[in-house]
C-alpha cells in the first residue's frame, strides 16, 4: 500500500500543472493547489492515500530541500550600502529619488509586524482561545517567501522599487520567525541543548563558507554532466547543516535554511539554482505539499466547534498583522499599490507548515489547533494573490522611458533619432549650428547652443541622461566631451569618429573607459561587404516595418525554455545566441539560457516590446 499511494501522489504532483495550464487556473499558487487535492485525494474526502514511514521520510525531505531553496532565494545584494563617492549625475538624479529606499521601507514594515503580531498573540491568550502566546506570535509573523517571489516574478517586479521592496518584508517574514522557532525550540522543547549551542551552526556555516568559497569557481569549471560537482556540494551542505542543528538541539529546517544561505552566498550559477529547483520542485517538495493536504482531515477538523471558531480568527489574525505595513508602503508607492502589497505579504504557508511540524513533534499545540491554523494560512494563499492581482498597477517611476541625447544635429543622427521616438525612447538632440537648428527642429527635439563646451553641456543637463551619442563631425571635440561625460556618469556613451588617426590615437583609451566608438567609412566597408555576400540584407536594410535588435535575456521567465516554446515565437526570427562569448546557431530546439544574447529580427513594433520584456531584470 505504501508504494500505490505514493504513486498516487507522484500521479497527481504531475497532474496539477497540467489541469492548471489547461484551464488557466493563475489565481492560486501551485503549492496551494498541492495542498487541495492533498485534501481530496485523502481521508478527508476519497481517502485513496494514507502517510506510511516512507511517505513522511520524503515529505520530510521535501520540507528540508524547500527551506534551503528559500534560504538561496534571498538577494544580499539588496542589503548593501551604496557607495558614499556618487558621480555628479547620480548626485543630481538623488534630488528626484525618492526619500525612502526598499531596504528602509522593509525595515520599518517588518517592525509593524512584529509589534502586531506580538499584540494579537496576546489578545489570543487573554482570550483563553490560544494559549501559547510565543507560538501565535511566531506564526502570525510568517510571510511565504517562495510564493510572493512567484507572484512578483509573473508582474515582473523583481527588478524594480516596489518588487524589491516587497521582497525585502517577505525575507524578513522568513528569517525572524526562523530565528523565533529556534529559540522557541530551545527553550520550551524537551530535547533542546543550551541555547549558547545555536552559535554553534553560524560557526559551522562560517567555516564552511569560508573553506569552499576560493574552490568554488574551480569547481564549477571543472563540472560536468557525469559529476554534477556543484549538486553534491550543495546536498553535502544541506546534510552538515541539518545534522548540526539537530545535533545542537535546533530544527533541521533552520540548518538547511543557513545551507541554502551558504550556498547563496558561494554565488552559483543559474544553471546550478535551476537544476536545484528542478530536483526540488520536480520531485520532493510536490511530495511534501501533497502529504500536508493529506494529514488534514476535515471531517474530524470541522466536526469541533472551537476548530471552527478558530479558523476565521486566526485568518484575520494573519491578515491584521500585515496591516501596518499599508501605511508604510504609503510613504513610497501609491495607495492602490501599498494595499496591493500589504495583501501580498498576508499570504503565508512555507513557514506555517514548518512552524506547526516543530511545535507538533514538540506537543506544545493539539491537531485541531495545527489544522486551524494551516487551514487559515491556506486561505491568505487563496484571497492574497487575488487582491494583489486585482489592485496592482505600474509605478510612474517604473515607466520612464530611456533618455538618449545626442550632440550634433546632422544627416547621420536625426533619422536615428527620429526612429527612435517611435520606441520606448526619449530623445533629444543639440546642436551650435543655427542653419542646422532651422533645418531639423520641426522634425526632432532640437536644442540651440552657442558652445559645446563640456561645461556648457553639463550646465544645460545634456549628460543627464542614460544613452549619450556623440555624432558631431569634430573627432577631437568628440574625444574631449567622451571623456567628460565618463567622469560626470553617463552611463553609456556613443562616440562618432570620422577622422580615422584621431580614433587610431585614442582607440584603446575609450575602450578601456567602456566608451563606444563607430567610423562611417568602415560601416559602410562592412555595410557593402554584407551585400555582396548576403544580397537579401538590402531587403532588411530597407525594410520599414521590421529591424535587427540584440538583447541580454535576464527575464526569468523566458529562460530555460525551448525558442519554439516561446510565446512570441512566431513573432521574430533568432538568427544568432551569443552564450559565454560563443556564437550558437539556434533552432527551434534551442534552449534559452539566463544571460544568453539574442540577435533577432521582428516588426518593429512588436520586437521592441518583446526586447524590452526579454531585458527585463526578474
Amino acid at each position: 500500500m505504501d508504494q500505490v499511494s505514493l504513486v498516487i501522489i507522484l500521479l497527481a504532483a504531475l497532474l496539477i500543472p497540467l489541469i492548471m495550464a489547461k484551464f488557466k487556473i493563475n489565481s492560486l499558487p501551485t503549492a496551494v493547489m498541492e495542498i487541495i487535492v492533498g485534501i481530496v485525494i485523502g481521508p478527508s474526502v476519497f481517502n485513496f492515500v494514507n502517510t506510511s514511514d516512507l511517505i513522511s521520510q520524503l515529505s520530510t525531505i521535501g520540507v528540508i530541500v524547500l527551506l534551503f531553496l528559500s534560504g538561496l532565494e534571498i538577494d544580499f545584494s539588496l542589503f548593501k550600502k551604496r557607495r558614499t563617492a556618487l558621480t555628479p549625475l547620480e548626485q543630481k538624479n538623488a534630488v528626484n529619488t525618492p526619500k525612502y529606499s526598499p531596504v528602509r521601507l522593509s525595515v520599518y514594515a517588518y517592525s509593524t509586524i512584529i509589534v502586531l503580531s506580538l499584540l494579537l498573540a496576546a489578545a489570543f491568550k487573554v482570550s483563553g482561545l490560544f494559549s501559547d502566546f510565543w507560538l501565535a506570535a511566531i506564526l502570525f509573523g510568517t510571510i511565504s517567501l517562495g510564493i510572493v517571489i512567484a507572484a512578483l516574478k509573473e508582474q515582473e517586479l523583481l527588478s524594480k522599487a516596489f518588487g524589491q521592496t516587497i521582497l525585502l518584508i517577505s525575507v524578513f517574514g522568513e528569517l525572524v520567525p526562523m530565528m523565533g522557532l529556534t529559540l522557541y525550540a530551545s527553550v520550551y522543547g524537551s530535547n533542546s541543548q543550551s541555547l549558547w549551542l545555536l552559535l554553534l551552526i553560524l560557526a559551522v556555516a562560517a567555516l564552511l563558507l569560508l573553506r569552499f568559497k576560493p574552490f568554488f569557481r574551480f569547481y564549477q569549471n571543472i563540472n560536468k554532466s557525469t559529476t554534477q560537482l556543484d549538486i553534491r556540494l550543495a546536498f553535502f551542505l544541506i546534510v552538515t547543516m541539518v545534522t548540526v542543528a539537530e545535533s545542537v538541539g535546533a530544527e533541521n529546517i533552520l540548518g538547511a535554511f543557513v545551507a541554502g544561505i551558504v550556498l547563496k552566498l558561494l554565488n552559483p550559477s543559474e544553471t546550478t539554482r535551476e537544476r536545484l529547483d528542478a530536483i526540488g520542485y520536480g520531485f520532493f517538495i510536490p511530495i511534501f505539499f501533497i502529504t500536508t493536504g493529506v494529514d488534514l482531515n476535515l471531517r474530524t477538523l470541522l466536526t469541533s466547534g472551537k476548530t471552527l471558531l478558530l479558523i476565521p480568527l486566526f485568518f484575520l489574525a494573519y491578515m491584521v498583522a500585515k496591516i501596518g505595513s499599508y501605511w508604510v508602503l504609503k510613504l513610497r508607492f501609491k495607495q492602490a499599490n501599498a494595499l496591493a502589497g500589504t495583501a501580498l505579504t498576508a499570504t503565508t504557508m512555507t513557514m506555517v507548515l514548518a512552524v506547526l511540524r516543530v511545535a507538533k513533534s514538540m506537543k506544545t499545540i493539539t491537531s485541531d489547533q495545527s489544522g486551524a491554523f494551516l487551514l487559515a494560512a491556506l486561505l491568505t494563499c487563496v484571497i492574497s494573490p487575488l487582491i494583489f492581482n486585482k489592485f496592482y498597477s505600474a509605478e510612474k517611476e517604473d515607466l520612464v522611458k530611456t533618455a538618449v541625447h545626442f550632440i550634433g544635429a546632422n544627416l547621420s543622427t536625426v533619422p536615428v533619432a527620429q526612429q527612435l521616438r517611435k520606441g520606448w525612447y526619449d530623445v533629444s538632440m543639440y546642436t551650435n549650428h543655427p542653419e542646422n537648428y532651422q533645418t531639423y527642429h520641426a522634425q526632432v527635439p532640437v536644442t540651440l547652443m552657442e558652445n559645446f563646451t563640456a561645461q556648457d553641456l553639463q550646465d544645460h543637463g545634456v549628460f543627464d541622461t542614460d544613452i549619450l551619442v556623440l555624432g558631431h563631425i569634430d573627432a577631437e571635440r568628440n574625444y574631449e566631451l567622451a571623456k567628460a561625460a565618463k567622469a560626470y556618469g553617463v552611463r553609456r556613451i556613443i562616440v562618432r569618429f570620422e577622422d580615422r588617426n584621431v580614433l587610431n590615437e585614442h582607440e584603446d583609451e575609450l575602450r578601456e573607459l567602456g566608451v563606444e566608438v563607430y567610423n562611417t567609412p568602415e560601416a559602410n566597408i562592412t555595410l557593402l561587404r554584407a551585400l555582396i555576400e548576403s544580397p537579401s540584407t538590402l531587403l532588411l536594410l530597407n525594410d520599414t516595418e521590421n529591424s535587427i535588435y540584440e538583447v541580454r535575456v535576464l527575464n526569468h521567465l523566458y529562460t530555460d525554455v525551448q525558442i519554439k516554446n516561446l510565446q512570441f515565437a512566431q513573432d521574430i526570427t533568432i538568427s544568432q545566441v551569443i552564450r559565454n562569448r560563443k556564437l550558437i546557431a539556434p533552432n527551434g530546439n534551442t534552449t534559452i539560457m539566463y544571460g544568453d544574447r539574442l540577435i533577432f529580427t521582428g516588426n518593429k513594433q512588436t520586437a521592441a516590446q518583446i526586447r524590452q520584456a526579454l531585458a527585463t531584470a526578474n
